[in-house]
């Protein structure tokens, strides 16, 4: 997991952005997979929902980082 969050350190704002609408899709319809019983792999949906809690939490570090830069110059 560790490996995940430096490639996602490495994106830019709106890699980061599509990938966090590609991955809401993606949860999307593993949940729906999951209602009409035909999901193979359960465990692919916490993978999802933790690798959006990632990049989010990336995403907030960035906008409190650049905050604290305008609010120092």
């Amino acid at each position: 997991m560790k490996k995940n969050v430096n490639e996602f350190r490495d994106l830019s704002e709106l890699e980061l952005d599509k990938k966090v609408v590609d991955l809401k899709q993606e949860l999307f319809n593993l949940r729906f997979q999951l209602a009409v019983n035909q999901l193979d792999n359960p465990m692919r949906i916490k993978a999802v929902k933790k690798q959006i809690a990632i990049i989010k939490t990336i995403q907030r570090e960035r906008q409190l980082a650049s905050a604290v830069s305008v609010r120092e110059a």
